[in-house]
């Protein structure tokens, strides 16, 4: 008898630790096939950098982990299974099972106070917490993508204007050579004109070195160690209205910038109430069989314990949960002040570059091209020299440089614009009708 329930006991005991060992899913990492393409679209490339962004898979997995990490916190404790075996394998008397008691024994602990559902409401709160940080991870992405793409075509036409300025140059050394050749110019000329035709090409050059380094940051914020496309295709001399600010900034306050922490306080809200649920002591019953073998009896026997909170009633760990509360409010606080003024700045960066971008594609860029025009043809009847030529040409490419640099910087404070307000799926023409629905009520 006592054999077959030592015997029982043992199988008991791994059984149970059996059922307790978690399988550990293992998730594989998403495989892609980089196939080159030759055109790359804004939309393709927005596509591209959430699939397949290392950084915002991070923030994604985050969550599945604290998804798990609530499922454990609302798990039941586990049961404890005791076997006791008193009086035995001593000596004399003692020496073999004849005189022993058997107890087997089922213990426990009854959690009081709330634990497991103060344990599961904070679990709640830390995965709206975390879906709050992937979404502001996925509007960091979609504004690094938007930057990336206006830096990659903004270096493309500056290679294609670069090339330009290689063929006017070569067309106006054939010039230059035919006026040199009739006598009609010094043969200095031909000199200065050949210095700035190379000049020219190291600047083909830089540009060459700039654009490899706009598609290698692209590339890299769609999640690829290297260009899978020849060419990026979009409209970087687009420009639309500055949408009204109003509706921006109200957008504010439902954006992961700020829900954030609104996030947060939440939960360290919660954590506090995890904390003052331990100040209730949990409830630790058993039950089981006990067997006498020196008098073939047997019995029943059960109990119950609880901690006695004379010194430790978790009065810490409460201080701290309500310290973190508050501490919380005020990281919020700051935080939307922050925000706001990051938003000024954005706004007022937009405006500026819109402006100066308009100014120069409405005025200052026709009013050079017309001063290089009448300067070349001026050259031809004598009426300017070469520097005269060269000087205007040089102011015609600058401020063609310059109007490619004002687009893309217009570009990219529309980004961060958008970024700081979740509004990259809101065009301007929306934007304007929720504020003129604002002012009416």
């Amino acid at each position: 008898m006592k054999r077959f329930m030592i015997s029982w006991g043992v199988v008991s005991l791994l059984s149970l630790a059996a059922l307790t060992c978690a399988q550990a899913e293992t998730i594989a990492p998403p495989q892609f096939t980089d196939v080159k393409v030759d055109s790359l679209l804004l939309e393709d490339a927005i596509a591209q950098a959430l699939a397949r962004n290392p950084d915002l898979a991070v923030f994604s997995l985050e969550k599945q982990a604290l998804g798990a990490r609530t499922l454990q916190s609302s798990l039941l404790p586990n049961p404890r299974l005791a076997i006791d075996v008193d009086d035995a394998m001593g000596s004399g008397s003692f020496s073999g099972f004849d005189r022993s008691e058997t107890t087997i024994r089922l213990e426990q602990r009854i959690e009081l106070g709330g634990k497991r559902d103060a344990r599961r409401h904070a679990g709640q709160m830390a995965e709206s917490l975390a879906e709050w940080s992937y979404t502001g991870k996925r509007l960091d992405v979609l504004a690094d993508v938007h930057k990336a793409f206006a830096e990659t075509l903004k270096s493309q036409h500056k290679i294609e204007l670069a090339q330009e300025q290689i063929e006017l140059g070569e067309q106006f050394y054939n010039a230059v050579n035919e006026k040199v050749k009739a006598g009609q110019a010094p043969t200095i000329e031909i000199i200065k004109a050949q210095v700035a035709l190379a000049n020219y090409g190291i600047e083909l050059k830089r540009e060459e070195i700039e654009l490899d380094k706009a598609r290698r940051e692209l590339a890299r914020v769609c999640g690829a160690d290297k260009p899978n496309f020849n060419q990026a295709l979009g409209d970087l001399h687009r420009i639309e209205p500055v949408p009204p600010k109003e509706p921006l900034k109200q957008r504010l306050l439902i954006t992961p910038h700020l829900a954030f922490w609104e996030s947060e306080e939440k939960r360290q809200q919660a954590m506090v109430d995890v904390e003052l649920s331990k100040t209730i002591p949990d409830l630790s019953v058993s039950g089981g069989f006990r067997r006498v073998e020196e008098t073939d009896d047997s019995a029943v026997v059960f109990g119950f314990s609880i901690p006695l909170q004379l010194f430790d009633r978790n009065q810490g760990g409460v201080a701290e949960a309500r310290i973190r509360y508050a501490q919380a409010g005020e990281r919020r606080k700051a935080a939307e002040l922050q925000v706001y003024q990051t938003f000024q700045e954005a706004y007022q960066s937009l405006y500026y570059a819109h402006s100066f971008a308009s100014a120069l594609q409405v005025k200052i860029l026709p009013a050079a091209q017309k001063a290089f025009d009448a300067i070349s043809e001026g050259y031809k009847y004598g009426k300017f020299g070469l520097l005269d030529v060269l000087d205007s040409q040089r102011t015609l490419f600058d401020t063609k440089a310059q109007y490619l640099d004002a687009v893309a910087e217009y570009h990219k404070a529309s980004a961060e614009l958008k970024h700081l307000t979740d509004s990259f799926t809101i065009s301007s023409d929306e934007l304007g009708k929720e504020s003129v629905e604002e002012t009416s009520k």
